[in-house]
């Protein structure tokens, strides 16, 4: 009966002072809250293990706010030893180099392809947010001079898509469905997400990683980081070609997209290691051979 009791006044402790739910805390009913350690959220969006979705939360409490943000947004991340980081930037090194080998002759083949069907280089460069390097040791302060938006800026590579005077007339939005800029190879690269195989190099100069959140655009980024509260915590790792949220949503069309594969991303900041890693690789094969996501 204490227990009952105890677990009974939680939301409406939780509503004093304005916090969303614990880990392992899920809404059952409207008046009703039960701890269930890790089972999945019950929600059409969210399949994180135990991380509620606040977005779908909100909605099933008819809680609204002026600025809706994403659960356990003020939890501190875990943050690896020195030791066990060397060992995840060590294995996804070598698994970028491994894939580079194995691929070089597809990776000719998509730059074959692409200068035969439209006019323009075979690479897309641009800029993405990426690391904030502070978050590699203790010291706290600006030590950005430069640049403060809470990551490092560096130069992406990815196949081209879309034809060139598109992508340099407005490149800082996101593509669509049926998009009228994306060249017909484009979409089959897109499709089966073949367009990110030249990330590689960029996990190999240290930018990214293979695993890890996705690195935004310089505009994109200011921006969502004003509508999505804790949205630059991502930027504690290195962002990666495929990660906890891309292998469990598709392309971002939206910012409600945007927020879901936020609550993903700080999952998996939360519990980073090198078998997570190794494991996110593995479920990615998947992805990508029955085009999950893609279009």
């Amino acid at each position: 009966m204490t227990m009952r009791r105890g677990v009974a006044a939680i939301p409406h402790a939780l509503n004093e002072r304005d916090m969303t739910a614990p880990r392992g805390v899920q809404r059952r009913h409207s008046n009703r809250w039960t701890p269930n350690g890790l089972t999945k959220v019950a929600s059409p969006t969210a399949r994180a293990h135990g991380l509620p979705n606040a977005a779908a939360m909100a909605t099933t409490l008819n809680i609204e706010t002026a600025r809706p943000s994403i659960d356990l947004v003020h939890a501190e991340p875990r943050r690896p030893r020195g030791r066990e980081r060397r060992l995840r930037r060590l294995l996804n090194t070598a698994v970028a180099a491994v894939a580079l080998v194995v691929a070089s002759p597809l990776l000719l083949l998509i730059a074959v392809l692409i200068r035969l069907t439209s006019r323009g280089p075979v690479l897309f460069r641009q800029t993405r947010i990426g690391l904030d390097r502070r978050a590699l040791s203790r010291a706290g302060g600006n030590t950005r001079r430069r640049l403060d938006q809470g990551g490092h800026p560096f130069t992406m590579y990815k196949f081209r898509t879309m034809y060139v005077a598109s992508a340099h007339r407005d490149p800082q939005v996101w593509a669509q469905p049926d998009d009228a800029r994306v060249t017909p190879i484009g979409r089959v690269l897109r499709k089966f997400r073949l367009d990110e195989l030249p990330q590689l190099f960029n996990v190999l100069r240290g930018d990214m990683n293979i695993v890890g959140p996705r690195p935004e655009q310089p505009a994109i980024f200011v921006y969502l980081r004003e509508q999505i509260e804790g949205y630059q915590r991502r930027q504690r790792v290195r962002p990666g070609i495929t990660g906890w949220a891309q292998i469990n949503q598709g392309y971002d069309q939206s910012v409600e997209d945007v927020r879901r594969k936020v609550a993903y991303d700080l999952e998996y900041i939360r519990r980073q290691s090198a078998i997570e890693d190794l494991r996110i690789m593995l479920r990615t094969i998947p992805v990508i051979v029955f085009r999950r996501g893609g279009w």
